[in-house]
């Protein structure tokens, strides 16, 4: 229980606003419901959300600890009452969930709350799997992460051995990546690889493809395989052999196909016509594909999940 009493300063605001101000970390349904249960004391009383507040009042507040703590990256989930997920699979080690274009993976130009891995930590709290008061170092954290506006598929790990192996698994290649694009024209051979170096520019967090080994150069090695045409686009399933920063949008780009919607990569006049603002890439598929011992994660060798809607797949290639 924590006591405060009011000062001139706080006197004449409703309950519900003040209880704002000083847990900024509590969400607002939260905050109504603890009024209503009476564990927001005024004098020792219950009150109603709206009740103003006066000089000497004296409020008791029957509320966790945590949300007294100053906001910050590490505690943001404590601020998320619903968390939004579309949870693709689960089990006592991992999630994996498909993310919506438009959402951030991690915290990142000021955004620290309306991001997956808060809505991970958010849910995984309320389920009561993980108390951050109860762990000396791990927090559940993700083991791949792609774009802002790309979707799809993102492993999240809920224990620390599940993190160490499955970023093992990930460095091995041990986990087979397929994304579906939406690209300008048709590739030809519609089938194929995509093989170069990419060098990043990182104050415009953008990538050149090279045909030739450059210096801070990596390799990237892309599979295709076009499954669809139509209305000037192509609808292709690609593999990811490496997984470097904008690899696909970056690869097809240079080969004279950019992704429908890419701004960064593509031209800006082509996306109009289709009225697409952001590039059509999807992490669809993941293939767990060990060959070597996987500990805990054993039971999910050999098996996969996709996800079988898909925005611009319904948009441009209906069936």
């Amino acid at each position: 229980m924590r006591e405060f009493t009011v000062t001139k300063n706080d006197a004449g605001q409703r309950l519900d606003r003040w209880l704002g101000k000083t847990l900024p970390l509590l969400p607002a349904p939260l905050a109504q419901k603890y009024i209503r249960l009476k564990r927001v004391k005024l004098n020792g009383k219950g009150a109603k959300r709206d009740t103003r507040l006066a000089v000497g009042d004296i409020l008791q507040l029957y509320i966790n600890d945590e949300f007294f703590d100053a906001p910050a990256p590490e505690n943001a989930f404590l601020s998320v009452f619903k968390p939004q997920l579309d949870i693709v699979y689960e089990d006592e080690n991992i999630l994996l969930v498909n993310k919506r274009p438009g959402l951030l993976v991690h915290p990142a130009q000021g955004e620290y709350v309306n991001t997956l891995i808060t809505h991970i930590q958010a849910y995984l709290y309320q389920k009561k799997e993980w108390d951050p008061r109860l762990e000396h170092a791990f927090t559940p954290a993700l083991c791949n992460r792609i774009d802002r506006n790309t979707g799809g598929i993102v492993i999240a790990a809920k224990t620390a051995e599940a993190l160490r192996v499955m970023n093992q698994k990930i460095k091995d290649r041990e986990i087979e990546k397929y994304y579906l694009c939406a690209i300008h024209g048709r590739m030809s051979p519609p089938e194929g690889r995509l093989e170069g170096f990419l060098s990043k520019d990182e104050r415009k967090n953008q990538v050149t493809v090279h045909k030739d080994p450059v210096p801070g150069g990596r390799t990237a090695v892309t599979l295709y395989r076009t499954l669809k045409v139509k209305d000037g686009l192509s609808l292709v399933e690609c593999e990811l052999i490496t997984g470097r920063t904008h690899q696909i949008r970056a690869q097809f780009a240079a080969a004279g196909h950019p992704l429908l919607g890419d701004g960064k990569y593509g031209r800006n006049r082509d996306n109009k016509r289709y009225d697409r603002k952001f590039q059509a890439l999807w992490s669809y598929k993941l293939v767990f594909s060990f060959t070597t011992d996987a500990g805990i994660l054993n039971p999910l060798n050999g098996k996969s999940w996709k996800v079988d809607q898909v925005d611009f797949v319904e948009e441009y290639f209906p069936s």
